[in-house]
C-alpha cells in the first residue's frame, strides 16, 4: 500500500520509491544527490501507479537527455498493429517515452495495450482524445468533457498527459494582433483555440487546473504543459505570444508543485540558432527549473524530408543549454505519418543530439562509449567498432556493400590510411603504399 500519492510527495517526505532507486542506478547517481532534486521538482519520474510494466527514467537537465517518440493511429493510417510494431522498435532503440496522439477510432484499447506491454513512460493529448471519445464536434463539447477524458488516460496508466493550460482567452486577441507568420501550429493548441473561439468560454484546462490537479495527484501523473503558442516558423520564435504564454506556464508550474504534482514544461519549436541557448535559459528561470521539453528546434522551414537532421542540429543546441527532454522528429514531419523507417531515422537522430549534448553537459559516463570507439578505430577493430554505434546494422550495411581489398583499410583511403600508416610508423614497421 502506497503511503504517497506522488514520486514528488515521496520526496518531500523523505520516502525512496522503487522507481527512483532505478532512476538513481541507471544515472550513476547516488540516492541522497537524486532525491533532492525530485523534491524541488527539477527532476521528475514520470510513473502512473497503474503503469505496472514500466521501466522508470527520470528527466532532467543534469541527468541523460531522454528522448520521446510520438507515434498513434489517424484517419488516413488505421493500422493498429502497425503502429504497435513502430512503438516495439522505437522501445528498442532506445526512445524512452512513447507519445500515443492517436486520431481516429476507438482510441482506449491502443493506449490500455501501450500501458500494459510497453515499459516505456506513455504520454497522450487529452483534447485529440475528446473529439473522437464523445463523437462530437469541438463545439458541442463542455469543459466537464475534456476533464472528464483527462481523468480516463489517467485512469488508463498514462504516465504524463500533455495539457494547453496557458493559453487564455486574452491569447485569442494576442494572435489577432501580433499577425503571427504561422499562427498556432500546435494541434491541441489549436484545438483549445478554436473551441474557447465557438463558445465564447474560458479555456477549460486553465479555468479548471485546479481539478486536473487533483486527478494528476490521484493517479502521479505529470503533467506536461503544453506550448499552444510555439513557433511553427523561424519569424515567429521568440515573440510575444510565446514569451507571454512561458509566463503563465511559470505561474502554472509553481501551483502544480504546491499540490505534489510533477511538472514538464514545453518548449519551442521552430528557431534560429542564435536563439536557442536564450530560450532555454529564460525557461529555466522562469519556471524554477522544471525541466525543458523541446520538439526540434527545428533550426530552418526549408527541409522539408530532412528535418530530422534540422531538429538534431537545434536539439543538440538545446539540450547542451539545460533542455532535458528531446521529441523526435522524423524525414516525414510536415508531410505525412511517419513509417517504420521514418521512425528509425528519427530515432538515431535525436539519440545522436543527445548523447552529444550529453558529452557538452559533462553527464556521468556519457563519453565512455566514444573513447572505446576511438581505441576500437585506433586498432582497425572493426566489431569492437560495431559494439560502440549508434546504429551498428547501417554501419555493417555500409562497410560490407563497400568493401576494401585489404581488411586493415576502408575503400575510401585503402592503403593511405592514416591510421594504419600511423600504427605502422610507430611499431617500426615498413609502410607499403602502392
Amino acid at each position: 500500500m502506497r503511503n504517497y500519492a506522488t514520486q514528488m510527495e515521496a520526496a518531500r517526505i523523505g520516502i525512496v520509491t522503487q522507481e527512483l532507486k532505478t532512476v538513481a542506478s541507471k544515472e550513476r547517481m547516488t540516492i541522497e544527490e537524486l532525491l533532492p532534486l525530485v523534491k524541488e521538482g527539477k527532476v521528475v519520474i514520470c510513473a502512473n501507479k497503474n503503469h505496472k510494466c514500466l521501466d522508470p527514467e527520470g528527466i532532467g537537465s543534469m541527468l541523460k537527455t531522454k528522448i520521446n517518440v510520438n507515434l498513434g493511429v489517424s484517419r488516413d493510417c488505421k493500422d493498429i498493429e502497425l503502429e504497435l510494431q513502430k512503438v516495439m522498435s522505437a522501445v528498442h532503440m532506445g526512445a524512452h517515452s512513447i507519445m500515443d496522439l492517436s486520431s481516429h477510432g476507438n482510441t482506449i484499447p491502443f493506449r490500455r495495450k501501450l500501458t500494459s506491454e510497453c515499459p516505456a513512460m506513455i504520454g497522450t493529448v487529452p483534447v485529440y482524445d475528446s473529439v473522437i471519445h464523445y463523437q462530437r464536434d469541438l463545439a458541442n463539447l463542455t469543459a466537464k468533457d475534456f476533464i472528464d477524458v483527462v481523468r480516463l488516460h489517467a485512469e488508463d496508466g498514462v504516465d504524463f498527459v500533455t495539457l494547453h493550460c496557458g493559453i487564455t482567452r486574452k491569447t485569442i486577441e494576442q494572435i489577432r494582433k501580433h499577425k503571427r507568420k504561422m499562427n498556432i501550429v500546435s494541434r491541441g493548441g489549436s484545438l483549445v483555440f478554436a473551441w474557447m473561439c465557438m463558445t465564447g468560454n474560458e479555456n477549460p484546462f486553465y479555468e479548471y487546473y485546479d481539478e486536473i490537479l487533483e486527478i494528476c495527484r490521484e493517479y502521479d501523473v505529470t503533467i506536461s504543459l503544453g506550448d499552444a503558442c510555439r513557433p511553427g516558423c523561424i519569424a515567429d520564435a521568440s515573440d510575444v505570444c510565446q514569451i507571454e504564454e512561458l509566463v503563465r506556464l511559470g505561474e502554472l508550474t509553481k501551483r502544480a508543485w504546491e499540490r505534489d504534482v510533477q511538472v514538464i514544461v514545453e518548449g519551442p519549436g521552430h528557431m534560429p540558432m542564435d536563439q536557442i541557448e536564450a530560450n532555454m535559459k529564460m525557461q529555466q528561470t522562469i519556471c524554477m527549473g522544471a525541466p525543458f521539453y523541446v520538439l526540434g528546434p527545428l533550426v530552418t522551414d526549408i527541409a522539408p524530408g530532412y528535418d530530422h537532421i534540422t531538429s538534431a542540429i537545434g536539439g543538440a543546441i538545446a539540450a547542451a543549454s539545460g533542455a532535458a527532454f528531446l521529441c523526435y522528429v522524423t524525414p516525414a514531419e510536415h508531410l505525412a505519418l511517419p513509417n517504420v523507417e521514418d521512425v528509425k531515422q528519427g530515432i538515431i537522430a535525436s539519440k545522436i543530439a543527445a548523447h552529444a549534448a550529453d558529452i557538452a553537459k559533462g553527464i556521468r559516463g556519457a563519453k565512455e562509449m566514444d573513447d572505446k570507439m576511438a581505441d576500437a578505430r585506433r586498432e582497425l577493430d572493426w566489431e569492437a567498432q560495431w559494439e560502440c554505434a549508434i546504429d551498428p546494422e547501417n554501419a555493417k550495411r555500409i562497410r560490407n556493400e563497400r568493401k576494401p581489398e585489404h581488411e586493415d583499410t576502408c575503400s575510401m583511403c585503402g592503403k593511405f590510411c592514416a591510421v594504419r600508416s600511423m600504427n605502422k610508423a610507430l611499431a617500426g614497421e615498413y609502410i607499403d603504399i602502392l
